[in-house]
């Protein structure tokens, strides 16, 4: 009586393509899916646009200004973000200079391109914090106080001073009638140094740089303690309203909030509704690994594509295009392969490409080792963490959000192909968490919430749907491990049997 056959994905005898129809069907799907987000990011991603170039302008009374120093993790994202706030307010027209005080750490390959930008450059050499010492100091903020240098630009009637992080939305060249020192209260006491307005005087500067040498009291160590400190009466001051004939106010001021509009308030409402002064600033004083430069900040934070969008239509992305070709290219000839070897598996008698070597059988007499079904299983659900981790570290920081997130998708796709290859698991419940992945991203994205607080509810509700998904991926992953083991030392001991059989014959 002839044997009946027996389907294992872990030793399989195909005599038809019908046996894996579904399979097959399944890669096909994944197989296409790949191709969109490839086709997303060779072809349709943001491509380099023409750089606003903003010459220096003859005889400018004011200047738009900002610091570069070099010593933090994120050096190279400051600099992409000064370029395109500074050339964002060149494509405003804003009728001032635009400056970049730069420590003489900054390459030389940053400075030809601010130069190229039309930026007037500044060369400085770092002032040395006495406050790095202090308990809880955060060591990037360790030239912050190179800010002061503003006041040593005297070629300038006022100088508005800028942190990397602010997004312009509009023109905003009355502030340069503001007085002596101007500066806006995000926080109910406490102005923020993110942009203020300030009359440049070597004696000021002066009495600043005294002050630093001398550890004055300063909070935090940076330059938001100090400058708090110096204008400590800011508080009692009155608001700036721009004098409508245009002539410059002496004194010191209040700014309106609408000139730091701190991102937070956005998102509740998922709109701007300042209604102290004109809404022209956005700034995003949050934690730093959420900057609106950061290609994962959107659709996390729903602000993130706009200051994508100005890079877009600035400096453009030529500088991370090539590398995230090559990482596409990579994660599809990945895919391609995984593939081919995955179905070549399934049509021959060939052993998975890992082995349990548990039990009696041929491999455990080559090998004379064992491995423990939970450490296999740890070692396969590790992978599944680890395929989205890989793609997610080595997009670059900078790139456009759709096309990092295009990225990680298809990266994490390829290698979670691989670990189903490697520990021999179902295709869907691996591709399950990635699933849940492109799901949220387009809850997040969706332009439907009318304010902040319904879009949380609808991610949280997302969350709570797909949790149970989650589980049973775990519990078919699981159980296709231990089915694995089970069924091994059968099988084994059936070929065993088997061969005995045909030497007896």
């Amino acid at each position: 009586m002839a044997e009946p056959k027996r389907r294992s994905r872990y030793f399989c005898q195909v005599s038809s393509g019908e046996q894996f129809s579904h399979t097959e069907m399944t890669y096909a799907k994944v197989g296409l899916l790949a191709f969109v987000l490839a086709t997303l990011i060779l072809l349709a991603g943001p491509q380099q646009a023409d750089a606003a170039h903003a010459p220096v302008k003859a005889g400018a009374k004011n200047a738009y200004a900002t610091m570069l120093y070099m010593g933090t993790p994120r050096d190279y994202e400051f600099y992409v973000a000064a370029r395109v706030m500074l050339q964002s307010l060149a494509k405003l027209k804003v009728n001032a200079d635009l400056v970049v005080i730069a420590s003489s750490a900054v390459p030389m390959k940053w400075r030809r391109n601010f130069l190229k930008d039309g930026v007037r450059l500044v060369i400085v050499e770092d002032i040395q914090n006495p406050y790095r010492h202090q308990p809880k100091f955060d060591m990037r903020f360790m030239f912050t106080l190179n800010k002061i240098y503003a006041w040593t630009l005297t070629d300038y009637e006022r100088v508005v001073m800028l942190d990397v992080d602010n997004l312009f939305l509009q023109k905003t060249d009355e502030l340069f009638t503001c007085g002596q020192f101007c500066a806006a209260f995000i926080n109910p006491c406490i102005f923020h140094t993110g942009l203020f307005v300030l009359e440049p005087s070597n004696e000021t500067f002066n009495s600043m740089l005294y002050d630093i040498q001398n550890g004055r009291e300063n909070k935090d160590g940076a330059d938001q303690g100090f400058l708090t400190g110096h204008f400590s009466d800011l508080l009692d001051r009155p608001m700036f309203h721009p004098p409508g004939n245009g002539t410059k106010l002496n004194g010191i001021y209040r700014l309106p909030l609408g000139y730091q509009m701190d991102a937070s308030y956005y998102y509740l409402k998922l709109k701007w509704s300042v209604p102290c002064g004109p809404n022209s600033v956005v700034t995003f004083p949050s934690v730093p690994m959420l900057k609106p430069w950061y290609w994962w900040s959107y659709p996390v934070l729903p602000l993130g594509l706009s200051w994508h969008e100005q890079r877009r239509h600035t400096i453009g992305y030529g500088s991370e295009i090539p590398l995230m070709a090559a990482e596409a290219l990579f994660y599809i000839i990945t895919m391609i392969v995984a593939m081919i070897v995955r179905q070549r598996v399934l049509t021959t008698d060939r052993a998975p490409l890992l082995k349990s070597c548990l039990g009696r059988g041929p491999c455990s007499l080559e090998s004379g080792s064992m491995v423990q079904p939970f450490l296999l299983k740890a070692a396969a659900f590790l992978a599944i963490v680890t395929s989205f981790v890989i793609p997610f570290i080595i997009v670059p920081t900078t790139a456009h959000p759709l096309i990092g997130w295009a990225l990680w998708l298809l990266g994490s796709q390829s290698l979670l192909i691989v670990t189903i290859n490697i520990f021999h698991l179902p295709v869907l419940p691996v591709i399950t968490p990635w699933l849940g992945f492109f799901g949220v991203l387009l809850v997040m994205a969706a332009p439907i919430y009318i304010n902040g607080i319904v879009r949380a509810l609808a991610i949280f509700g997302y969350a709570f749907l797909a949790s149970p998904f989650l589980w049973w991926m775990l519990t078919q992953v699981s159980a296709s491990i231990d089915l694995a083991f089970a069924r091994e030392p059968l099988m084994a001991y059936a070929n065993l049997r088997k061969k005995e059989m045909i030497e007896e014959w």
